[in-house]
């Protein structure tokens, strides 16, 4: 198939060579008149050779390479990939296990398919694009799932209206199927409800996973405060852990009913305190102290020119839930802005500690599960960062 060319300045073909999956505007020499936004294209180098194909985006970040060389995107094209990235899944033990049915099935460049998000929950697939190339062949991509017979999936649910349109009149839709508005799913054989339409992201953040893990080992017998809490993940994993009592924080009304919900739903026996507040005003205001305290608020960065005042806002966040964690407690601390390295990230919680001036420790550092794999090519695709802290 014969697909318009972008044509590359002289040298500029370098970060295909290093399989890199970004083009910038800047290394364009020319392009065809005919592309549009979120047409396939092949790139080829400033001699006339076919080096790539990919989709086009009238933006800073140019072109998303679908892939290296001449290529034919149809439907064999997202019957590999989705088939590889269930081989990936399957090698983590996520496909099949009983006890966690939701995970991430498509991670952007980690799976090859930069601009393309997909998880799933139990028998749904949540969908959401990041480019408009993706965003235009979304049913293409649906049906593509609906041929994956290893995850019985039901209903493919496109939520991409927020990331690609300022249109109020289009809406997310379900493309294939449907299903209510509360999914329920487990995770390590803990139970949950998903509110995909509703609730942040895709419904649920599945990249916390193992970490949710690795506090509920150290919850046992403790008094937990859950910043940012959403829907309860780590306070249900602490819960889960025997914590002898879990307050969880969190300004959204929608994640507050949700959590109380899934709570509700399980047989734990510690005590468990739910507040409707923003985190800096109630970490501000209470006097209140705590064995284990979770910090994993949003991003507080989605671009470069605004780096120096999230690194302050986390700065000031962490200096505040230190001053919570009793002596011989543990602070877990996280961001997920990916414009915040992991570097800088560290140097901040330093930063954050030195201020505070208790002795803290290192005990590990903590990232994305591996179905959020990041391609060995594209290390920007790490994006989650976290420390577990002892503090005497």
């Amino acid at each position: 198939m014969s697909y318009p060319i972008a044509i590359l300045h002289p040298g500029r073909e370098q970060s295909i060579l290093r399989r890199h999956q970004w083009i910038f505007s800047k290394a364009i020499k020319q392009k065809d008149k005919t592309i549009r936004d979120g047409d396939i294209i092949s790139i080829t180098d400033a001699g006339g050779i076919i080096l790539a194909t990919g989709h086009y985006q009238d933006s800073s970040l140019s072109i998303r390479i679908l892939e290296f060389g001449d290529a034919v995107i149809d439907a064999g094209f997202w019957n590999r990939k989705l088939q590889s990235a269930c081989a990936y899944r399957q090698k983590l033990g996520l496909i099949p296990n009983s006890d966690t049915n939701s995970y991430r099935l498509i991670h952007g460049e980690g799976d090859e398919l930069p601009g393309l998000i997909i998880d799933i929950y139990d028998q749904v697939a949540v969908v959401q694009a990041h480019s408009i190339g993706m965003y235009r062949q979304r049913h293409e991509i649906a049906d593509a799932l609906l041929l994956l017979n290893q995850l019985g999936l039901q209903c493919v649910y496109d939520k991409s209206i927020t990331e690609m349109s300022k249109d109020s009149s289009e809406k997310n839709r379900w493309l294939i199927g449907s299903a209510t508005d509360r999914i329920p799913i487990s995770e390590n054989g803990i139970a949950f409800h998903v509110d995909v339409i509703r609730g942040q992201k895709t419904g649920f953040f599945l990249d916390q996973r193992l970490n949710r893990l690795f506090l509920k080992e150290y919850a046992s017998g403790k008094d937990v405060l859950n910043c940012f809490c959403y829907t309860g993940g780590f306070s249900m994993y602490a819960l889960a852990g025997k914590a002898r009592s879990v307050t969880s924080v969190d300004s959204s009304a929608l994640a507050i009913e949700m959590l109380e919900e899934n709570i509700q739903a399980s047989d734990f026996t510690g005590e468990h305190l739910v507040v409707a507040a923003d985190v800096m005003a109630f970490l501000g205001q209470t006097t209140e102290s705590y064995d284990l305290v979770i910090c994993d608020p949003p991003a507080f960065a989605k671009s470069l020119h605004k780096r120096h005042n999230a690194v302050q806002a986390y700065k000031r966040l962490n200096v505040m839930a230190m001053k919570r964690v009793r002596p011989g407690g543990m602070l877990f601390t996280f961001s997920c802005s990916q414009v915040v390295d992991r570097q800088l990230f560290h140097d901040t919680i330093v930063a954050a500690a030195i201020e505070l001036g208790r002795p803290i420790r290192v005990m590990f550092e903590m990232s994305q599960g591996p179905d959020h794999p990041v391609s060995i090519f594209h290390p920007e695709g790490s994006y989650l960062k976290g420390l577990a802290l002892y503090l005497d």
